[in-house]
Order: structure tokens, then C-alpha cells, then sequence
């Protein structure tokens, strides 16, 4: 029950909510999070690690790039299902729909500038 409380925890939050919704996609670089969220690097990581600890994402470095993804291993078996009824149902709301446009503008930017403009 434990493992399930933590989720709730972690989907109790709108950022969160749209970080994970930006994560369907596939991975992204920690800068192009802070980009789409507008929100200082450390609440961005605070959310992040938050995220991470329910394990409802994964994160990865490669060089001076922190990538996360959603996660391919949940704790609770329930927890897949949950996520894709909560990203059907918010698919259209903003603004998870306005987060979607933003994020392919900031998808085709070069990562070494939006990085460059974040740090």
C-alpha cells in the first residue's frame, strides 16, 4: 500500500502532472523540462526527484545531459493502467494541450543553446 500512497503523493501536483504528460513523448533533457515548465532548475529537480522516487520515471546521464523518461518498471502492477487513464483524460485540458505545442518548439531547438541560456 505503501508503494501505491507514493504515487498518489507524486500525481498530486500539477507540475508533476505536466512533466509526466511532457514525458509520453519519449525522453527528455532535464533543460528542455525547465524550458516547457518555466520554472527555476531546483523546483524542476525537486518535482523530478519526487517523480523518481514513486518510480514513475527514470533518469539517466550521458556527459553533462540528465535525461528522464517515463518509467518502464512500476512498483505497483496498477500503476501503468492508472497512468494511461489519467493521460486520456487530460489530453485536452490546459494546459497539457498548450505544453504539447510549446514542447516541439523547444524539441527543435539546439540543446547546447537552450542548456547555455537555462545554466
Amino acid at each position: 500500500m505503501r508503494d501505491q500512497l507514493d504515487v498518489l503523493k507524486a500525481l498530486g501536483d500539477e507540475t508533476r502532472l505536466r512533466a509526466l504528460c511532457a514525458l509520453r513523448g519519449g525522453e527528455l533533457c532535464v533543460c528542455q523540462l525547465i524550458a516547457l515548465l518555466e520554472l527555476a532548475p531546483s523546483t524542476v529537480s525537486k518535482h523530478l526527484s519526487i517523480l523518481r522516487a514513486s518510480r514513475l520515471v527514470e533518469s539517466r546521464k550521458e556527459g553533462r545531459w540528465m535525461y528522464y523518461r517515463l518509467s518502464r518498471d512500476f512498483r505497483a502492477p496498477a500503476t501503468g493502467k492508472m497512468l494511461a487513464i489519467l493521460f486520456k483524460e487530460l489530453e485536452g485540458a490546459n494546459p497539457i494541450a498548450a505544453d504539447g505545442k510549446r514542447l516541439k518548439a523547444i524539441c527543435e531547438e539546439n540543446r547546447e543553446t537552450l542548456c547555455g541560456r537555462i545554466f
